[in-house]
């Protein structure tokens, strides 16, 4: 089954087909065949919408079971189950060219509120993903190009505690570059929003698949763990696991290296000098910025072998047999070594008093995911499918007064002007994005208040239905609630979303 949507005399022509208006590619679609989107379609002359409308429930959530939607069959003459069921926005449909209401507006009482809920497939030009990459390996200098298919769709950003940042998409790669460009790289932002896979290159830097939810594969390696903390905190959170078994400890990091001895945790423990010289520049007792260069080695630096960090050790500190360990932030390299009569360090077996330090420094590593955030400014012209004066919208979202979700999913809605928000894509609905080739993504998004704020904020009032209005002639999809989300359908919801 599918929606059917309103068609007037106008969208049709002589041999039968008819123009879609749900966004502006405006296609001629023929008898039998969908638009460009494949997400509309002609249907014996009427234009309908190919994907079922989705609603969730949280009787499903919470396992319970329900009475599936359906002409035959078992039916308890329910079409919904009242305030238990919410009506997302995809599949809905868009409001394209905009002055037309929400596809669905719709109430239902909840605990003794008169609530409504406005849905619309918004799409957005002004979108793009963020994305979060646990790894301690170099993927790119910030500011470098990510690239997909060889086309570029964003660039690297500053890095976080343990992950590496990329920032895709956006309107300028969408409809500033070549028509390639564009397409590319609403084909990616699609891609990831759904939770499928990309393959991204970074110019000057590494190749990484990325997929939400999994781990990244950096240069064909799949990444297991992020780091447990930068070298200066692995010190500080293991120091008194080292000491008295190992006389120096070095934490190579990229970022910031920890030395034992010259760290203030070292000092409060008591451990002397060793003599140690370490490379790079010294910021704080313990602590060394830029001991090597990024790369995809020890620590994320570009370093195979660890003692190149190292200078000559100070015969006024240091003597023969002086035992020293060398980790990386996660675990995955280490190496143990005493120094000789020269003073020279010789690498040795890992003493079995020292595996449990680094066992336990893996253990303290989170797994390694790829989290990816879709990000859309619903500032724009979707606003007139909920009121005829937009601006209130806007005013309402941010006094909490309307609960924003995304296909039922909490969003965080940016301070300042406008309606910038964004949804981690893996407590959407699968595959609840599209597109259209203007090109753009097709983003559900849903508008949850009070009906005496909607009417307040001059809602399309003559257009409320109550959601057991919704008919059984519509092609609908039940999916259970993320069990991590909160309720939408709740009058609280709103001072949930907002920072």
């Amino acid at each position: 089954m599918s929606q059917p949507t309103e068609k007037t005399p106008q969208d049709s022509t002589g041999d039968g087909r008819i123009r879609c208006d749900a966004c502006p590619v405006m296609c001629y679609i023929k008898p039998g065949a969908a638009g460009a989107c494949d997400r509309y379609a002609n249907h014996d002359g009427t234009l309908v919408r190919v994907d079922p409308h989705v609603v969730l429930d949280r009787t499903l959530a919470q396992g319970g079971s329900v009475v599936p939607f359906s002409r035959t069959g078992d039916w308890d003459g329910k079409l919904v189950r009242g305030p238990e069921t919410f009506v997302t926005a995809i599949g809905a449909g868009t409001t394209y060219p905009d002055y037309k209401p929400a596809p669905f507006i719709v109430s239902a009482e909840v605990d003794g509120v008169d609530m409504v809920t406005v849905v619309t497939e918004g799409i957005f030009s002004y979108c793009g993903v963020k994305v979060k990459v646990d790894t301690d390996r170099h993927l790119g200098p910030e500011r470098s190009l990510v690239r997909a298919q060889g086309e570029p769709v964003g660039h690297v950003t500053t890095g976080e505690y343990g992950s590496q940042m990329l920032s895709l998409g956006g309107v300028h790669h969408l409809t500033g570059g070549s028509k390639k460009e564009g397409r590319v790289t609403c084909d990616t932002l699609l891609e990831l929003s759904n939770g499928r896979a990309v393959e991204l290159t970074i110019d000057d830097g590494a190749t990484v698949i990325v997929q939400a939810g999994r781990p990244p594969i950096v240069n064909g390696a799949a990444e297991e763990r992020m780091r447990v903390g930068c070298g200066s905190a692995t010190i500080g959170m293991f120091a008194k696991q080292w000491h008295g078994k190992v006389d120096e400890v070095v934490v190579v990091d990229d970022h910031i290296t920890g030395v034992l001895s010259e760290h203030q945790a070292g000092k409060l423990l008591g451990i002397p000098e060793t003599g140690i010289h370490m490379k790079g520049r010294r910021s704080t007792p313990g602590r060394y910025f830029q001991v090597a260069q990024p790369g995809t080695g020890w620590g994320g630096t570009d370093i195979s072998d660890p003692l190149s960090i190292l200078g000559p050790f100070n015969p006024k500190a240091a003597r023969p047999g002086l035992t020293m360990l060398m980790v990386s932030t996660t675990g995955e390299h280490f190496a143990y070594y005493e120094l000789d009569d020269e003073l020279r360090p010789v690498q040795r077996e890992l003493p079995a008093a020292l595996q449990q330090s680094i066992a336990r420094i893996e253990e303290n590593c989170e797994p390694a995911l790829c989290t990816v955030l879709f990000m859309g400014g619903a500032g724009g012209s979707l606003r007139s499918g909920v009121t005829e004066n937009p601006v209130r919208l806007t005013r309402s979202v941010k006094q909490a007064l309307t609960y924003v979700t995304c296909g039922g999913a909490p969003v965080y809605v940016w301070p300042g002007g406008g309606i910038t928000f964004m949804v981690d894509v893996t407590r959407v609905p699968e595959n609840a994005f599209g597109y259209v080739p203007t090109p753009a993504l097709v983003a559900p998004i849903e508008f949850t208040l009070r009906l005496s704020d909607y009417e307040a904020l001059e809602g399309h009032m003559d257009h409320v239905r109550p959601l057991s209005s919704l008919g059984v002639d519509m092609a609908r999809r039940q999916v259970p609630g993320h069990r991590d989300n909160p309720w939408p359908f709740a009058p609280e919801g709103a001072k949930r979303s907002h920072g």
